[in-house]
Parts: structure tokens; sequence; C-alpha cells
């Protein structure tokens, strides 16, 4: 773990600098200083309240130009980030699914990230586009049901003695009410890490909303790393809300459902993993038998070869470039919100995996990120054919020019041919061409044609993962990024004006 540690930091330090100035007008740039500092440095005065308000009651068409005047009275990078996500956990519930709308929530920690990747002085860019879009998002909740997070009901939170297994019972028989209660009592009395270790074994533990449930509670834990702990109840009560939505359906502690299954199966597979399953050595052939049975087995095949290989002394980092390098086929063969979802689910349980100390969740985490990229499939061919590409399709061409002119030619391409630009960008980067120099033209088009929440979190969890594949894979996997990202020819978000006007 502190291997992929420093290789992250490697990597985040290597994309981060631009050199010039940047345009977002006359705002006080973001260090990254700011950004990175412990949560106890910030000093929030009279609490955030006032911030949250702010951005929840101006409308929409000023709220670029009131909140860039109180960043140059001295609001922080810090307080706009957790008036952001409070504003968002108050206004919009993760139901009927925690996707769509919720999408305010959601991409608050992916918005960081690209700010935290970006120069000092477009550091603002992503948390505007952010609040815009929480505008919309606000107005949605608000046409269809007026919801707001209601005050929690204290005379029902237990105390510090009962409030673990209250939660533990509540989430096990996927009851909201009790549920709500004990969530504000595990935040109360417990500490932050046990906190997460209760929240982790739910996460992922049923398919429904594609992911998002593991999503939310990946991105709601780091950016609470950031703006600080004490703002921990409404976001956690909002967490428990989200992974309890059954859409309806019967009760799955009463029932059998197929998005229940794997998580039960794999429960009973892990006791087959041996004592020394992290020791591993890695194991190239382990991907491929994973891709095969992505494209063509069921959850219970995948986590099979999953269960074989750590049985025969292999690291789970093979498995995870099969969980990874799977996702991003899969998006190769059918781009959209299928396939950048399992880029971006794997990319959360991935992270999940590598945060939680309980060993059994870890394995069992394992597991379901292999079950999952088989149920992404057949996901995807609910909406239409997939394509008879494979990572085996990208063959290379040929480039011509400056390092420079070869990754313009790629971005061109991405914008109507993707494939090809695929193809480009392997063999760029096979023949020794700088991919932190790719990642970091990407991130400006991010940056400059970002005009959805799933721009800014897929090309935050891939360009994350990219440092956590195996330098054998991460070629591939980089390649297949292009069929999602923003190429050069894409409209400009005309967003980024109203910026410009309200910052300078």
């Amino acid at each position: 773990m502190n291997m992929k540690s420093d290789s992250r930091r490697q990597f985040l330090k290597s994309t981060a600098a631009v050199a010039g100035a940047g345009w977002i007008g006359s705002l006080p740039p973001v260090s990254a200083q700011e950004v990175n500092l412990k949560p106890e440095h910030v000093d929030f005065g009279n609490g955030i309240e006032p911030t949250v308000r702010l951005i929840e009651k101006t409308p929409r068409n000023q709220l670029l130009e009131v909140v860039a005047q109180k960043i140059k009275g001295g609001l922080s990078y810090r307080q706009v980030l957790a008036g952001l996500l409070l504003a968002g956990i108050r206004n919009v519930q993760p139901r009927p699914s925690v996707g769509f709308k919720f999408h305010c929530v959601l991409v608050v920690n992916s918005c960081h990230l690209a700010s935290l990747s970006g120069p000092d002085s477009d550091r603002w860019l992503p948390l505007f586009w952010a609040l815009d879009y929480f505008k919309s998002s606000q107005a949605d909740e608000s046409r269809r049901s007026g919801w707001k997070m209601a005050p929690v009901k204290e005379s029902l939170v237990p105390s510090a003695t009962k409030a673990r297994n209250m939660f533990l019972k509540a989430m096990e028989n996927w009851d909201p009410l009790q549920a709500d209660v004990a969530t504000a009592g595990i935040v109360r009395h417990l500490g932050a890490a046990e906190v997460f270790e209760l929240f982790v074994r739910f996460a992922a533990r049923d398919y429904r909303s594609i992911g998002h449930k593991a999503i939310y509670l990946a991105n709601c834990w780091r950016t609470l790393q950031v703006i600080g702990w004490e703002y921990a109840e409404p976001v956690m009560r909002s967490l428990a809300f989200a992974l309890l939505n059954h859409n309806g359906v019967s009760n799955p502690a009463e029932a059998d459902h197929a998005e229940d299954l794997p998580w039960r199966q794999n429960g009973e597979k892990i006791q087959a993993i041996p004592a020394t399953w992290l020791s591993g050595k890695v194991d190239h052939t382990v991907p491929a038998r994973l891709f095969e049975s992505f494209r063509t087995g069921n959850p219970g095949t995948s986590s099979d070869i999953a269960v074989d290989a750590l049985k025969r002394g292999v690291s789970p980092q093979s498995i995870w470039d099969g969980v990874f390098v799977g996702a991003g086929e899969l998006l190769m063969r059918q781009p959209g919100i299928i396939g950048l979802h399992g880029l971006t689910t794997a990319n959360a349980m991935h992270f999940l995996w590598s945060q939680t100390a309980d060993e059994t969740i870890r394995k069992q985490l394992l597991l379901q990120a292999c079950s999952f990229n088989p149920m992404f499939r057949e996901s995807a061919k609910g909406r239409g054919k997939l394509a008879n590409q494979t990572v085996e399709s990208l063959k290379g061409e040929e480039l011509k020019g400056t390092e420079q002119d070869q990754i313009s030619e790629i971005l061109s391409d991405i914008t109507d041919d993707r494939m090809l630009a695929a193809k480009k960008l392997r063999t760029y980067v096979q023949n020794g061409g700088n991919s932190h120099l790719f990642v970091h033209e990407s991130r400006k088009l991010l940056f400059a044609k970002g005009r959805d929440a799933h721009d800014y979190k897929f090309s935050s969890a891939v360009l994350e993962d990219y440092a956590n594949v195996s330098p054998q894979w991460r070629d591939d996997f980089l390649a297949m990024s292009v069929f999602n990202l923003k190429g050069s020819g894409h409209r400009d978000n005309d967003l980024n004006r109203r910026i410009k006007s309200a910052t300078s």
C-alpha cells in the first residue's frame, strides 16, 4: 500500500505543475498546500451554515458571481467545498436512485481531485462548475418532491454502548428509520475510522444503482478528510439512506434478489482464500483469464477465477489489473453510461479495499469487484449491441512529428474516432512517450470542455487508477480511457465564459 501511495503522489506531482498564469480572473489562487491542509487547521468562524445557506438560497443565475465576491472577501477553498457538499446533502435525496440528480453530491470529490491536480491559478474552476451543477439538481429535486433532509429524531439516538449494534442490525434489516438514528449515534460516539469500517461492510453488497453506493462512500469519505469530520453526521446519514435504497422491491433481507446474490456467495468463497493471500506474486496470465470471464461468464465464475488465483499464490494486484482493464474493455465495446460506471465503480471499490483494515471485507470486496464486471456487461447489453473490440484489438498506429504533435493528434482523434485515438495513444506510450504529459493535456481539456458530472467522475477515476495498474497493463488501460475523455474538437463549456466574467 505504501508503494501505491508513493506512486500516486509522484503521479500527481508530475501532472500538477503548469507554467504561466491561468485565466480565472482576479480570484486568489489556491495553492497545493492549502488544498492539502489538515482539517484541524481550518477555522470556519461562526460555522459553515452561512455558506451553505448562501449556496442554497442564491438564484442559479447569480450564484457564481456572489460566491466569487465572497471568495475575494476571504471565503476559503475549503469553506466552498464544505458548503457545496452539505448543500447537496441537505437538498437532494439519493432516491429513487443513487445517481441522476444526486450526482451533485457524488461529483464533489471528483471536482476536488481535478482541482488538486490542476494549476494553482485554475483550481477554482471545477468547484464553480459544481456550484452551478448543484443548482440544477436542487431545482430538479424541488420540482419532483421538495425533499429536504429532516433533523434527526434526538430522542431515538442510541447511547454509545448501543449505537454500533443498532446500526449493524438496521443495515442488515434494510431499515432506514433505525439506520438514520443509529448513524447519528455512531458518528457522535465512535471514531471516524470505526465509522468507516462499519459502513464499508454495506457499500458494495448489492449491484443496485450500478455501483453508485460504493462510489458514494468512497467519495464522501475522501471529501470529509478535507473539510473535517465535524460535518460527518449529515453526510453519513445521507449515505445510510442511499445504501438502503432497494428500488421499491421486497426487502432484500427477506428475499433473494439477483443484485444481492454475488455478495452472499463471495462471503462464502473467501473461506478458501489462504492466510498468505496478500504476499503472492504478480501473474500476468490471470487478467487474461478474467477478461474472458467478463466477456462471456457470470459473476460467480469471475470470482471463482480470483479465488483460484489467490489459492495458487497470485498477488491481488493481478486481480485488480484484470478488473481495471476489463472494465476499460467494456467501455471500449460500448462507450456510454454503463461502461464509464464500470470504471468509476472499480475505482471506488479499490479505494475502499485499500482503506479498510478488516481482512474479511477486503477479501469480499476483491471478489465483488470481479463479480460486478459481468453484471455491468449484462447491463450494457440491455442498451444495445457490444462492439467486437477487445484489449487485443489495440494494435499500433503510426505517429509522426514531435511529442507535442503526437499528443495533439491523439486528442484531435478522440473527437471523431476514439478507436483510432486509442491505438495511437497505446503506440505513443509503448514507444516511450510521456504518459504524464498526455494526462496533463487531457486534464486541460476537461477544465475547458467538461459539461457533465460524469466527465469529472470518470477522468478523476481513470487518471488516478493509471497509477494503480501494473506497468504490464498500464498502456492498455490508459489507451482505453479515451473512450470517455474529451477531445480537442469537442465544444467548450459555455459556463467558462460566465466564470471568467464573474471572477474578473
